[in-house]
């Protein structure tokens, strides 16, 4: 695989492999388990394609009680499993393991009901981002976050990262945006947390959900609110000489009390990568370029225009396009929704990075990556969701030449490093996975993290849901206070520490 280190396969379930595939395909009758290697390699990873790993056995089971027997079945034999959705995750959240059963959700893709009055939709964790908004589009309707994967990402996998989008910025991100799950737990038991209802008393458990990353329950539900479609939305293009007047214009409009529908930045590779791969017409003599949108009632879309159009000057901006058409208007979008296919283009291998800063910040830590690019002698194309201060700085290098899948590593956690130095997180919208894990230190404390563990063994005590991501260590349940004893022995008595 990688040089990431992974907790050690169990012996005894790989000694067992035969057996479990014919037990899962009495579960899951007819093509819903994979089993044949060649198969396999179409699971071996999701969108962090630097580290692969072919899972035990792949199932994709079809109903709720499928799921549940699955995990009941690997619980009672402590055997892992890796939930998967349609693995466009860029942390390796969902990187299967060796002894792990691979849970695929993707045939989990109907939606159960459209409330037009309560204005929310519920549906099957593998329908896609972008399938919900098309289901309710032809009554004036969309759902809102909207990450660049939403063709194929699926609103399940959305809750396991908490995934964002160019309109999280006034939107929200999927937290703001999800009413209610059905998960099943570890031990088959199935919970429904939410729903239509825009609150709940108790615990905010949706909270710790969305975004646990499939370490607490697989969900099979998931109930979210939709928006009507704005009455007028309207895009802005404004090119900038320097990323740090591009950033500073970007602090000034929301300084000025302006919560543009999305505000996107990229710099001179990701422009040019974007406007050869799609032709969005982007300016070509500009060092950065912001895309903000503006939406509401036609008068006030007007005056917000006006406003950022002077922002922009009195910050040096040399191009300014503003959409006169929706067509327009989803031209300047579809460049920056390419950014990362375009970039693949001029570079054999990426690493697409995730960390959120102040705003403020934004010049500081762009000049820091600039000096990071120069000392790792690689090469940086940078893509944020420039409003909420999330950074997507895509590493350049080819893992063919010795030593450089290394050093974009390094050169990635160095970023992350710096986004915590000024005060921001190690990731806003792509999450942990195996990407980040190591680097959970630089922002938690020991305690912090022995928190989040409690937490975790509450849903999933034997720890078989997922393993290896998000926490640097392994730990017993017993060790952080919670004794938990089966059959008069503790589980995993000989836990890796990696």
């Amino acid at each position: 695989m990688s040089g990431i280190a992974m907790p050690a396969p169990d012996a005894k379930t790989l000694a067992r492999r035969d057996e479990i595939v014919e037990d899962m395909r009495v579960i899951v009758p007819g093509e819903g388990v994979v089993a044949a290697e060649t198969a396999m390699r179409a699971f071996e990873s999701d969108g962090l394609t630097a580290y692969r790993q072919l899972p035990l056995v792949v199932v994709l089971p079809q109903t709720v009680k499928q799921v549940q027997r699955i995990l009941k079945y690997c619980n009672d034999r402590n055997i892992r499993v890796v939930p998967r959705g349609a693995g466009t995750s860029l942390s390796g959240g969902a990187l299967p393991l060796q002894d792990a059963v691979l849970l695929v959700m993707s045939r989990f893709n109907r939606i159960l009901d459209i409330d037009y009055a309560n204005r929310t939709v519920t549906a099957q964790p593998g329908v896609t981002n972008l399938g919900i908004t098309n289901a309710v589009r032809h009554e004036g309707f969309y759902y809102a976050p909207d990450p660049s994967s939403q063709i194929a990402c699926s609103i399940g996998g959305n809750i396991a990262e908490n995934s964002g989008g160019v309109h999280c910025l006034k939107y929200g991100l999927t937290a703001n945006n999800v009413l209610g799950v059905e998960m099943v737990l570890m031990n088959g038991e199935v919970v429904r947390l939410g729903g239509k209802h825009l609150d709940a008393e108790g615990y905010d458990l949706m909270g710790v959900v969305t975004g646990s990353e499939g370490l607490l329950g697989v969900v099979t539900e998931v109930t979210v609110r939709i928006l009507k479609s704005p009455e007028t939305a309207r895009a802005v293009l404004l090119g900038f000489p320097s990323s740090e007047q591009a950033g500073q214009c970007v602090a000034d409009i929301i300084g000025a009390g302006i919560i543009p529908g999305g505000m996107e930045m990229m710099d001179r590779p990701a422009i040019r990568a974007a406007e050869d791969f799609v032709h969005a017409g982007y300016p070509l003599d500009v060092e950065a370029l912001l895309i903000v949108e503006l939406d509401g009632p036609g008068a006030e879309v007007d005056h917000l225009i006006a406003a950022v159009e002077a922002i922009a000057a009195r910050n040096g901006s040399t191009t300014c396009r503003i959409s006169t058409s929706e067509e327009e208007r989803m031209t300047f979008w579809a460049g920056r929704k390419a950014a990362f296919p375009a970039v693949g283009r001029i570079s054999p291998d990426y690493f697409c990075m995730d960390g959120t800063i102040p705003r403020k910040e934004l010049p500081r830590v762009l000049a820091g990556m600039r000096a990071l690019s120069e000392k790792y002698g690689l090469g940086v194309a940078n893509v944020f969701h420039a409003g909420d201060g999330n950074l997507h700085p895509l590493i350049l290098y080819d893992a063919n030449r010795p030593g450089e899948l290394e050093r974009a590593e390094a050169f990635g956690a160095d970023i992350l490093r710096l986004c915590v130095k000024v005060g921001g997180v190690l990731t806003g919208e792509h999450g942990v996975g195996v990407e980040k894990r190591d680097l959970m230190p630089e922002m938690f404390s020991q305690e912090d993290m022995n928190q989040q563990i409690r937490v975790k063994c509450a849903f999933d005590p034997e720890h078989l849901l997922n393993p290896g991501k998000m926490f640097p260590q392994l730990h017993r349940c017993a060790e952080l206070g919670r004794m938990h004893v089966r059959a008069g022995q503790l589980p995993f008595p000989d836990i890796p520490r990696f």
